[in-house]
């Protein structure tokens, strides 16, 4: 075979190892005035996905009263679990509620609790991201926190059971340059998240009304979720009592519209890049403790060597 040939199917390869999959579930709308905005929210996931080349999965987009969304989904999550190195995008996008054991979606049909969510990934070795942005979802964080999965809720508690508007803010907010903090040229997870957070805080302080949802992220997997004031720029500057690893790491890493130079690496590439900016992330917690000039030491070979990557690949794209 040419050598052209082989490098464009290897090429091609990298391409799909890393696609990424966005199942965009809307639940029942309950009120029709919720209607029209869960589907601008659908919407804007969308077209975020499309700019992202992911590959979109819709479910009660079409509003189908009849349509049984739970059987639908038990056998589309398993399957996209299944397969893929990419990111698996879940989001859902309409109301939940609480009865103080366990948390569930509202759909059409039966709803969707977490434990049931939680046995369609088991066993998914690729990266997982969970959106739910409907009230009392909070206890879909504990249940579904683990190793390779971000797990996002508009709520920190099951009791916060009003309307949650942060599922539409971060619609908007996930693909919008205004949110883009590190000026990367691509809007991560994490990013998306605390954008959101903010106008959330904006919308209740303009209305003057009493705040009834706080969202929480959780990506180191001890099932506890970060709230957006605990971060400054992209870091979360405090901690738990018990010293657990911050969140926020790997919901940098991942964007549903990865920029250009994002586009250009390889799966082994981003893998060593992911790695690089973790090393990152921890060792600017350790600078209070570190002698300077062993700080800037370690930070320089860490740049040079981030720098290198990106270099490399934009030789060879």
């Amino acid at each position: 075979m040419p050598r052209l040939a082989i490098l464009i199917l290897l090429a091609l390869a990298a391409r799909l190892a890393a696609a990424a999959d966005l199942v965009i579930v809307v639940g029942a709308p309950g009120m029709e005035e919720f209607t029209p905005r869960l589907a601008e929210a659908a919407e804007a996931w969308e077209e975020a996905g499309r700019r992202g080349e992911a590959t979109l999965h819709r479910i009660g987009r079409d509003g189908d009263e009849g349509d049984d969304g739970l059987a639908t989904l038990g056998e589309l999550i398993p399957e996209l679990a299944g397969r893929g190195d990419g990111p698996l995008w879940i989001v859902l996008l309409g109301h939940g509620t609480f009865d103080g054991r366990e948390a569930k979606f509202n759909l059409r049909g039966p709803d969707l609790s977490a434990a049931t969510l939680a046995g369609w990934l088991e066993g998914s070795k690729r990266p997982v991201a969970i959106i739910n942005g409907t009230a009392s979802s909070a206890p879909f964080l504990k249940t579904l926190s683990g190793s390779g999965r971000v797990v996002v809720t508009a709520t920190k508690n099951g009791a916060e059971d009003s309307y949650a508007r942060f599922g539409e803010f971060l619609a908007r907010m996930i693909d919008d340059p205004a949110a883009d903090r590190d000026q990367d040229g691509a809007v991560s997870l994490l990013e998306g998240f605390l954008a959101a957070s903010a106008r959330v805080e904006e919308f209740y302080e303009e209305e003057g009304r009493l705040v009834t949802e706080e969202a929480l992220l959780d990506d180191n997997g001890d099932g506890f979720g970060t709230p957006a004031d605990w971060f400054r720029g992209v870091r979360a500057e405090r901690t738990t009592k018990d010293g657990a690893e911050p969140d926020g790491r790997r919901a940098h890493q991942i964007h549903l519209v990865p920029s250009e130079e994002e586009r250009r690496l390889d799966p082994e590439t981003r893998a060593r890049r992911n790695a690089l900016e973790e090393e990152l992330f921890e060792l600017r917690g350790r600078r209070e403790a570190m002698d300077e000039a062993a700080y800037f030491e370690e930070l320089e070979r860490i740049v040079r060597e981030l720098s290198e990557l990106y270099a490399a690949a934009a030789e060879d794209s």
